[in-house]
């Protein structure tokens, strides 16, 4: 089956012909209307594209969110109830978790809104409306400008846009480049700021297998947690107030009760965040041989001793489980991507497509003109930036994001800036000093109740080894490179002196320091120092590399327009880049390898089978197990078993965590939350027949708020449907 899709400016041909394949594709959805419906009607899908995306009516947009920083919810409810993953709520949960309330371990079960939980700083946000810009853009670039000029353009006349469509509104606008920047589109959302948590099962039910079973399949846990969303009495977004109501979403989704079976269809919106579906086989070997191998090696030895911590206590497991997960996450991605691949000889296809496009260039006067540097182009971005990516990268893992001192240090810059201004300014700028001083209290306290010096301190002096053994001394901090002459190479001396000496390292340092703040403390703290000067360092080599990527973003442009022409014949949908997007499939199972064959489900079986007392990533809760033994499953199970997950061949990414899965009614059917690991190479090349998405079977979801949970007022306030 092939799936096709006309932009109304700017028909793009598909880049990778073997790329227009059953199931793939992220598509707009503003250009629904442009898909083969009569396929999709084949397939299972009832709705029209109005239904899905209207911009004067409800319709399915209305319900899908953007979740915090980075992950999509929905609403299902009338009363502004959300869902999302647990992984998505993770930080949240864990803010409001102490020894005494273990919601990690426990869960959270809201008895009623008001013993819903605040947090301050969390918002979604809904799409209101797209429109196409390309023109606008378009008629302000020119062929002659250099690709600074070109950006500096883009950026200039999509605050113009950004700014006419938003003014005089509370509504917020981005334009965001398509198809490497051969279109564009402006997006309008709308925010809410009162955002509380409603429920969440415990990590042994929500993150069940965890770090072992992360990015695989079979997969047997209920990937999830419910907000609610609020609002102004008057119905505007609103900060929190005690005044406020639930928000009465434009759309709310219907949850069914049907279930799943092979063959049926599937459909997922959400906010997948990046693919490079155009990457070149220069890119492909920077992965190979860069960037994969880099964070496999060094955020390993990360999590080596925060798991080691980990183990010691629960409440150190708490203290580090969101960071755990957080680093864990694309270290395991970085693994499977390069062992896939490896599997599809993926640097061998994107080679021979080189040559063919090279092939179809030579000789033809007119694509010369327009092409013959394309590859060069590229090619000596990639070979010219390859010494400052090796050493940014390392800079990033090791020192910014290493240990937590420097992130931390750096966020006092604002009340440094501050406190430097004139007396005068000072003096009539006190609020604005007050202000910075309180969100920094309130900064520290969250900081340190995460916080151990001694792990910390490891942290330091394993990765900081690391940098100062693999990483040219060009390269280094000035002030780390004059520390290492200092301490003569001795790292972990040059650690412990900044850990017994810094006021970052110390909460009672710290909050005296906030007491009666000045500059020239702060300016003369070794942590800050350090932090300043591999700031200064990291903005250096992204200058030096930055002058390559203009190159690059210059020959990728040229590449996809060129390819373009070469398979005229073809249509193709733009990359991943965080926002809305719809993808289509149908439920199934998979052959992984030779005689192995995964069925499309799992069921509460599976989660018995797992389970290890001894290791937390496995262990069953007893009131999970006595549900079982009893078969209680109420009206959600399914012939005596009670399913778990499923798996779709939909096109997903990093970003659709949280994603509705929905039927062709647009019910909701799952909760998307993973890719298994034979589709790791998804982000560049989708595999037809291997890539799969990974969801909580709904019922699955509602029997453990139902029967575990007990907090059947959530269910009443759903719309279920049956049949």
């Amino acid at each position: 089956m092939k799936k096709r899709m006309i932009l109304t400016l700017i028909a793009i041909p598909l880049v990778f012909s073997q790329m227009v394949r059953a199931d793939e594709g992220m598509w707009m959805v503003n250009l629904l209307n442009q898909l083969d419906y009569g396929e999709l009607t084949e397939m299972g899908l009832k709705l029209s594209p109005e239904d899905i995306y209207d911009i004067n009516h409800s319709s399915l947009k209305d319900a899908i969110v953007i979740f915090g920083g980075g992950c999509t919810g929905e609403m299902i409810s009338d009363k502004g109830l959300l869902l999302t993953n647990m992984h998505c709520g993770y930080g949240r949960i864990q803010a409001h978790t102490t020894v005494e309330n273990d919601y990690l371990k426990n869960g959270f079960w809201a008895q009623s809104m008001d013993d819903e939980l605040l947090n301050p700083g969390l918002q979604v946000r809904f799409l209101r409306r797209i429109e196409d810009v390309s023109e606008q853009v378009q008629n302000r670039l020119s062929t002659d400008m250099t690709e600074r000029e070109r950006q500096r353009e883009v950026r200039k006349v999509s605050k113009e846009l950004e700014e006419q469509v938003v003014e005089g509104t509370h509504y917020s606008a981005t334009v965001r480049p398509f198809y490497e920047g051969n279109a564009y589109y402006m997006m309008v959302y709308e925010t809410y700021k009162d955002v509380r948590l409603v429920a969440s099962p415990p990590t042994s039910i929500g993150d069940f297998g965890s770090l072992t079973d992360n990015w695989m399949w079979p997969r047997h846990k209920a990937d999830f947690s419910m907000f609610r969303v609020y609002m102004s009495p008057d119905g505007e977004p609103a900060e929190y107030s005690r005044e406020n109501v639930p928000y009465r979403p434009k759309h709310h989704l219907p949850v069914s009760m049907e279930g799943v079976e092979e063959g049926d269809f599937a459909m997922i919106m959400g906010y997948p965040g990046n693919t490079d579906r155009f990457m070149t086989s220069y890119g492909i070997r920077e992965l190979k041989e860069i960037s994969h191998p880099n964070r496999i090696h060094i955020r390993g030895k990360k999590l080596d001793i925060m798991k080691k911590i980990m183990n010691k206590s629960p409440e150190h497991r708490i203290m580090y489980a969101s960071k755990y997960k957080g680093t864990s996450n694309y270290w395991k991605y970085s693994i499977g991507q390069m062992e896939g691949f490896e599997r599809i000889d993926l640097l061998y296809k994107r080679t021979q497509l080189e040559k063919e496009f090279i092939e179809w260039i030579n000789g033809h006067s007119e694509r010369e003109r327009q092409y013959v540097h394309t590859m060069d182009l590229i090619q000596k971005a990639y070979e010219s930036r390859r010494e400052y990516e090796n050493a940014g990268q390392y800079l990033r893992e090791t020192l910014m994001s290493g240990p937590e001192i420097i992130g931390f240090a750096r966020s006092t810059d604002e009340l440094k800036s501050l406190l430097e201004q004139s007396f005068f300014k000072r003096l009539f700028g006190r609020k604005e000093i007050k202000k910075e001083i309180n969100q920094l209290r309130e900064r520290a306290s969250r900081h340190f109740r995460d916080y151990h010096r001694p792990t910390d301190q490891e942290i330091a002096e394993t990765l900081w080894s690391m940098f100062r053994e693999n990483i040219d001394q060009r390269f280094y901090p000035e002030l780390f490179g004059r520390a290492m002459e200092q301490y003569r190479g001795d790292v972990e001396g040059y650690v412990e002196h900044l850990y017994t000496s810094s006021l970052f390292t110390d909460q009672g340092r710290f909050e005296a320091f906030l007491e009666d703040p000045d500059a020239e403390t702060l300016e003369k703290d070794p942590v800050y120092q350090l932090s300043n000067s591999v700031y200064n360092q990291y903005y250096h080599l992204r200058d030096r590399s930055s002058q390559y990527d203009n190159q690059l973003q210059r020959g990728q442009r040229l590449f996809v327009k060129g390819i373009g022409e070469m398979q005229s014949d073809q249509t193709f949908y733009p990359d991943a880049n965080s926002t809305m997007r719809l993808t289509y499939g149908t439920v199934g199972g998979y052959k992984a390898r030779d005689a192995v064959r995964y069925k499309y489900y799992t069921t509460l079986e599976g989660v018995m089978e797992k389970e290890d007392p001894d290791n937390y990533e496995f262990i069953v809760p007893d009131k999970l197990k006595a549900l079982y033994r009893k078969k209680d499953y109420g009206r959600y199970g399914e012939d005596g078993h009670m399913p778990v997950c499923f798996i779709t061949n939909n096109d997903i990414t990093g970003g659709n965590s949280g994603s509705p899965v929905m039927n062709g009614k647009g019910e909701l059917i799952g909760l998307a939350f993973d890719s298994n690991w034979e589709g790791m190479t998804g982000d560049i090349e989708f595999e037809e027949g291997m890539q799969k998405t990974v969801s909580t079977d709904i019922r699955y979801l509602l029997f453990i708020l139902d029967k575990f949970g007990e907090v059947d007022w959530l269910i009443e306030e759903m719309d279920i449907v049956d049949e």
